[in-house]
């Protein structure tokens, strides 16, 4: 069969397609998802499900005049490759190939960068605004997932936009039944009508003729109101001050193109809901669509098969001391925004449902939620990935810190994580924790270390963080029982002379590398806040040169303690600090990027080198 897709390099070639042929463009557009995906890894289900969304978005709106903001971005490979991105999908998410989510930088077509959620309802008003202080025709559309739609931001959004009257379409991508009932031909029937003219012409012309008569006016709508939401789930919206139309199903093209069409041409906020199937077209996604969110390369004939990994990951170590922790203490409760399977908490939300909650996407709730458990005498463990923790910082201050409650935060992806790039490296947390006044910030260096400060952190009575990064460490099994480490204390691994090399956390490992060239000294600082002075003291009055090594953005990070440190006390000796550079770095492959930043054991040594003659 003749191939479509191969024929499309922008929208505007979509745009000359006849309708009856945008079904093939999707199925080979799916085709190709499939295929490609399972050569590169990366975000499956949700992008098999906005395939005829994207090709219908794309078909009807002028774009890139017309914006289109996309929430949380993961959802946008279809969008990518319509917009020219085709063949550079064979380097998704490499270093030096295309980012698994927009990117306003990488092409005229993604209006708005985005890895996090929420975020696209603020973004697609603002330019909505934009456009009508210019006086454009131009358009704006946030096409959000129901997930997101749980984050506190998306609802101040869409109160503002309600207010402003703006011309703004905001797309719920329901793509968990999470929000509506089954969709059929009479809710697809509705959504066309209500988002017809006629219909819109016929509202505001017996509101015009009932204005002079309030009372019936009121009545009016209140019968409307009654009516549309005894058939559709969109009262709610309706409040906010948008136009609601909705379900419809989501991969219908010829419902998804008129219902658009209609849309495009009327003037306020507009809220439609459509309803799409995750891992939509590949049997295996569609049956387990959380293990196809995101895969490695596979097989397409035969799916992703699972393997057994030669050793724990950080994140299953964390999960398995919740569930023995757990056991010991009655008082802990497990709390995760939306990331359960990511944070490693399924057994834990299996044998302990009463004490597990999962808040939503709403980072800021969930510590907030957590200082409130504390109060009443519960000891809260939030597991959270550090990117996202930094959404909740002004409660982590607010509501934890100054009030001195036992919150213990297990933070998930320290440092840098692959192919996820910059909207997901933890590249800032040590910075941004270590200055909060009552915090204790812990940083193991291998997975036994792990799990005996998880250990610490929960018995404390103040608030607490244990930072560990993505995947595995170096293999040091964990000892099952459970014992606090003394507070502020690090310890020496190796002795050597001249330079001293101060590690935090995941840079043990590499450090050690180093030292054995450089016979050098070692100390496993273990602890962030508070800081082994005594320790870092003792190695200065010892050694010519200090070096500290992060994988944490050297701006104010465990270096900058350091450093404090001997400022503090009146000790000058030359300091070395290592860490992550001043600039955001993008996708690749972790150990590269690591050595692209000097944090392997050549790295390092040669930086020590560079600086001091040994």
């Amino acid at each position: 069969m003749y191939s479509l897709l191969n024929t499309i390099n922008t929208p505007d070639d979509l745009r000359h397609l006849e309708r009856k042929q945008l079904p093939q463009l999707a199925d080979e557009l799916r085709q190709f998802l499939i295929e490609s995906v399972s050569k590169t890894g990366g975000h499956l289900s949700s992008n098999l499900g906005t395939v005829e969304l994207t090709v219908a978005l794309h078909y009807v709106f002028n774009t890139p005049h017309d914006r289109l903001v996309w929430d949380v971005g993961h959802q946008t490979y279809a969008h990518k490759i319509l917009t020219g991105r085709r063949e550079a999908m064979n380097r998704l998410r490499m270093a030096g190939g295309i980012s698994g989510f927009p990117k306003r930088d990488e092409s005229p077509y993604d209006a708005f960068g985005t890895g996090h959620s929420s975020t696209s309802i603020s973004a697609a008003l603002g330019m909505a605004m934009a456009a009508r202080m210019e006086g454009s025709d131009r358009r704006a559309a946030a096409i959000i997932g129901d997930g997101a739609m749980t984050g506190g931001m998306a609802f101040e959004a869409l109160n503002n936009a309600g207010a402003m009257n703006a011309n703004l379409l905001v797309i719920l991508n329901d793509n968990d039944m999470s929000i509506s009932s089954p969709v059929g031909a009479l809710n697809n029937y509705l959504a066309k009508l209500m988002s017809g003219r006629f219909y819109t012409a016929m509202r505001r012309g017996g509101e015009k003729v009932l204005g002079v008569v309030p009372p019936m006016l009121e009545f009016a709508k209140r019968t409307e109101e009654h009516v549309k939401g005894m058939v559709i789930p969109g009262t709610l919206f309706e409040e906010f001050g948008f136009n609601y139309i909705g379900p419809i199903d989501g991969h219908d093209l010829d419902v998804l193109v008129t219902t658009l069409n209609n849309i495009r041409n009327l003037d306020g906020p507009q809220f439609l809901h459509v309803v799409t199937q995750k891992g939509r077209g590949y049997a295996q996604a569609e049956e387990d669509s959380v293990l196809y969110h995101g895969v490695g390369k596979f097989d397409p004939a035969h799916g992703v098969v699972a393997k057994e990994a030669a050793k724990p990951s950080y994140t299953e170590i964390f999960g398995a001391w919740l569930c023995d922790m757990a056991e010991q203490d009655e008082r802990l409760v497990g709390i995760t925004p939306a990331m359960c399977e990511g944070s490693g908490m399924v057994e834990f939300a299996q044998k302990f449902p009463q004490r597990y909650f999962d808040v939503g996407i709403a980072e800021q709730h969930a510590l907030t939620f957590a200082a409130g458990l504390a109060c009443e005498g519960l000891k809260p463990v939030v597991a959270i990935y550090s990117t996202f923790l930094q959404r909740a910082y002004d409660q982590l201050i607010h509501d934890i810190a100054i009030q001195n409650l036992p919150v213990m935060l297990a933070i998930d992806r320290g440092g840098l994580v692959g192919a996820d790039g910059a909207t997901h490296a933890g590249s800032f947390d040590l910075s941004y924790l270590r200055c909060i006044p009552n915090m204790t910030v812990m940083a193991p260096s291998d997975e036994n270390e792990c799990r005996q400060m998880l250990a610490t952190a929960f018995y404390l009575d103040t608030p607490s963080a244990v930072r560990y990064p993505r995947g595995c460490g170096p293999g040091v099994a964990p000892r099952r029982e459970m014992q606090a480490l003394p507070i502020g204390r690090g310890e020496l691994r190796r002795l050597g002379e001249k330079v001293a090399i101060l590690a935090f956390g995941s840079m043990l490992a590499p450090t050690l590398g180093a030292a054995q060239q450089l016979n050098a000294t070692v100390a496993n600082m273990r602890f962030v806040k508070p800081l082994d002075e005594e320790l870092v003291l003792s190695l200065a009055r010892e050694h010519d040169l200090l070096v500290t090594v992060e994988e944490n953005t050297v701006q104010g990070g465990a270096g900058s303690a350091v450093a404090e440190c001997l400022q503090r006390c009146g000790v000058a000796i030359p300091l070395l600090q290592l860490g992550l550079p001043d600039v955001f770095l993008e996708q690749g492959d972790p150990a590269q990027m690591l050595a692209g930043c000097g944090l392997d054991a050549r790295g390092i040594a040669d930086s020590i080198i560079g600086m001091y003659e040994i």
